[in-house]
Order: C-alpha cells, then structure tokens, then sequence
C-alpha cells in the first residue's frame, strides 16, 4: 500500500458541535489519568462522522485536547484506512478486494465505480459519490460487497453485480432509498439462497424422534442400587 498523506487543501480550524464536544467530555472519563490517548481512534472516527474526512486541524484538534504528541496522532490517521485524508462524497463507496470477493467478481465494481464516480478517492462534481478499493470486510459468505458511509451510518451491499451497483449509485445520486444488506433476491441475511437445505426434518423438534438416554447409542446402563 502507497504512503497515505493528508489533502493539500485544508481548512483553517476545527471546533467539535456541542453534540460531539459533549460525547468526548463523556468518553475521556472512560479511561484512567494519564491514559487519554486511548481516545484517539474514537475521536477521529468521531471527528470524521461530523466533517465526513480527518483534516488536519481536526489532528492537531485532538492531539491538544488528548494531551499527546500530534505526531501520534498523525500516525494513527495515516495508518488506518478508515479514515478518509481528504473530502469525500456524500455517499462514499468502500469496494472490497479481498479474495473471496474478488473471485465473486469485485473489479466488475471496481469498473463500474470508474466508470460512474471517476477516480479513487475524488468526489464527484455534484459531491454525491466517491469511491475505494478497501481490504476484507468482513462478509464474505455474501460477496462481493461494498460498505456505503454517510455521516449517519455505515451500510453493507452484499451479493453485488454490476448493474446492480450501478442501479444502487444512481438511487444514491436522485436521494432514493436503498434496503442495505444482501441484494439477492432469494436470500435471507447469510441464509443460503433460497433457503435452508439442512436440520429441516420435523422429527428434530417435535420429539418423535428422541430415545431414553438409556437406548442412545454407545450409552452405558445405570449401574444397579446397592
């Protein structure tokens, strides 16, 4: 993976909503003195949800208010790829790459995202979408999948086509709603497609067919009272 560095268009400050300045007032006394900067990965997702990307002086931000070196903080930002360093859209695509949706066809959508958003990690012009090649996420039974982030949440695509992520993108762009989770039309949550295929003979639930323990296979009798 490429070295990740912040955007080079930055803005000037960074102040938390009362909302959030609340939350991390109630988050810091979680943590023993002197151990605040356990708080970082919680801030800066905190401080992503509210901008939709970690700035700079979102860091700098932190690292005061965590009393620690801002260079630790830097550090945490630019390691983790769940913090986006630089603007992103509104809806920001996270394609995984990872085998199992790879072999299930995730640079279908990889060419699809090119083709509707442009490139990685660049908003469209309308600030509606942006897109990227992430690392496993996590659900693999139902691949490919994307993960959709918005300041509000963060949704799993799954059982993904092409066209169908296209559909999803333009429904995203006109504000439609879009049901998350697996796309297939016959699955369940990560229920086989179609169904369950197994343990579905009645006669495992209702009793009929239980044996005294004494007449279970490989069972031992009790031994006899003296």
């Amino acid at each position: 993976m490429s070295a990740r560095r912040p955007a080079k268009n930055q803005p000037a400050s960074f102040e938390w909503t009362p909302e959030n300045q609340a939350w991390c007032e109630r988050e810091i006394k979680k943590y023993p003195q002197g151990r605040q900067a356990s708080c970082v990965i919680p801030f800066l997702w905190r401080g992503q949800k509210q901008e939709g990307w970690v700035s700079i002086p979102m860091m700098e931000h932190v690292a005061r208010q965590l009393d620690m070196p801002y260079i630790r903080v830097y550090e945490v930002a630019t390691f983790y790829t769940m913090f986006n360093l630089a603007p992103v859209g509104e809806f920001h695509v996270q394609v995984c790459g990872t085998t199992p949706c790879m072999l299930r066809g995730s640079k279908g959508l990889n060419e699809v995202c090119k083709r509707v958003i442009g490139d990685e990690m660049h908003a469209t012009p309308d600030g509606k979408l942006s897109w990227l090649e992430v690392e496993c996420l996590g659900a693999c039974v139902n691949a490919p999948v994307v993960q959709v982030s918005t300041k509000e949440s963060d949704h799993f695509y799954e059982d993904l086509t092409p066209e169908i992520l296209e559909d999803i993108l333009g429904k995203f762009r006109r504000g439609e709603p879009v049901k998350p989770g697996s796309q297939h039309p016959d699955r369940h949550t990560s229920d086989p497609a179609g169904g369950a295929k197994t343990l579905i003979d009645p006669a495992l639930y209702d009793g009929s067919a239980a044996r005294p323990i004494g007449e279970l296979p490989n069972s031992k009798p009790a031994a006899p009272k003296a």
